[in-house]
């Protein structure tokens, strides 16, 4: 079912209702009632393909924390198994084939961000992170075909967003990928299993694969499970959450600096302020509703709340603090400002095309030669328009670059 507006019995519906989350529901009615009488362990599967998530996985972190919030259980997935096949959704190729060691690595890596979003432990609510190569690596070809391929029809398989769309743009789709949606429910019914888990969420592309999950709990051991869905995340202007054109925005500290993290979410246009004040902060939502009806220069005081509530709650008190405080001696001209992202260029030095493009505040030379035909660069507050011009600082020195007044940069030896 799609969303509609109405009053929910449980504190989980209402406050996924209330924050935004909700787009598609398998069975309302019945997971309202579930929910308002016992406490109802919910998990999202995340794939390890990379050291970190990025701002596009936080809506769904987000949503385990509701979860939490509302009294369940929050269930996190790490895909050890699922990785090694490869989701299909939206992708245009195979994805790169990572080994047991570098899939470790990265479930490691991005467990940290889950630790500061959920509480971890033992209780009926303690947050569980689990890792589906468990029961997958031990699950026989043999076994599998015969008690879980039965209950799945190719023919329908290929009505799924994610084989449909690749073989229509005509793009090789491997037998190996074309399983994922039969791991993946498998998944649910193990967690099922273990667990005693009623509820999968996931974004809006993942509706196909929450159904065939609990249609296969239901075949397999007759357990009612439940699916609820988020809506798509896309900024204002259409482009997807977590890209730019510096590329992705990382949740992990080490992947991207906290004043690039911080300035992200201050950059937001003004008209996703207030959804993403609920999505991703734990403002009560009057305070919300105040600050988006703020209009001229007042809503950059709403940016910065966000930027700031948001960096806080990803990456901690300190690292909110010290990047709002970047920000403010950057744009005020009193300084250079400690945590601004730095690119050292060695002793020769490097041209500034490259530098801008190295920084990620171009996506390209060529966008660069643009910006600096443009006058939208300047080093040390004086403008730089020759694409041949050597940034090369002396031994100890930093020079400070910026690109319009919202990127700025730290340029050493």
């Amino acid at each position: 079912m799609t969303s509609e507006t109405k009053a929910f019995r449980s504190d989980l519906l209402r406050l996924l209702d209330e924050r935004g989350y909700i787009h598609q529901v398998t069975d309302a009615g019945a997971l309202d009632a579930l929910a308002a009488e016992q406490i109802v362990p919910g998990y999202i599967g995340f794939d390890a393909t990379a050291p970190s998530l990025h701002v596009g996985s936080l809506v769904q972190i987000m949503m385990l924390r509701r979860l939490q919030q509302a009294g369940h259980k929050p269930i996190v997935v790490m895909g050890g198994g699922t990785t090694k096949v490869g989701d299909p959704s939206g992708k245009d190729e195979s994805r790169r084939m990572l080994d047991d060691k570098a899939i470790a690595d990265n479930i490691a890596s991005i467990r940290t961000v889950f630790e500061r979003l959920l509480d971890f432990g033992d209780g009926p609510t303690g947050a569980v992170m689990v890792d589906n190569d468990e029961w997958l690596s031990t699950l026989g070809y043999i076994e599998l075909l015969r008690d879980v391929g039965p209950h799945f029809t190719i023919n329908r398989m290929l009505t799924f967003d994610s084989v449909r769309l690749r073989l229509d743009r005509e793009q090789p789709l491997t037998f190996l990928e074309f399983n994922y949606m039969i791991l993946q429910a498998y998944d649910f019914v193990e967690l099922a299993r273990r667990y005693g888990c009623r509820l999968q969420m996931g974004g809006s592309d993942q509706w196909g694969n929450i159904v065939n999950g609990l249609e296969l709990g239901r075949r397999l051991e007759g357990r009612e499970l439940f699916g609820l869905t988020t809506p798509l995340l896309t900024t204002a202007d259409g482009a997807k959450m977590g890209k730019t054109a510096g590329g992705a925005v990382w949740l992990n500290d080490d992947q991207l600096p906290a004043y690039d993290f911080w300035q992200y979410w201050r950059n937001c246009d003004d008209r996703d302020v207030g959804r993403f004040l609920r999505l991703f902060t734990d403002l009560p939502l009057d305070e919300i509703a105040r600050l988006e009806a703020l209009e001229g220069a007042a809503i950059n005081d709403a940016k910065i709340v966000l930027a700031n509530e948001v960096t806080r709650l990803v990456r901690g008190e300190d690292a909110a603090r010290a990047a709002e405080s970047t920000a403010r001696e950057t744009f005020a001209g009193s300084g250079a400002g400690e945590d601004l992202p730095t690119l050292a260029v060695g002793e020769e030095g490097m041209r500034i095309g490259a530098v801008l493009t190295e920084l990620g505040f171009t996506a390209s030379n060529g966008e660069a030669k643009r910006k600096l035909a443009e006058g939208a660069v300047r080093i040390e507050g004086e403008p730089v328009d020759d694409p041949s011009f050597v940034l090369a600082p002396g031994d100890g020195a930093t020079l400070r670059l910026s690109l319009g007044k919202k990127k700025h940069a730290l340029i050493t030896r």
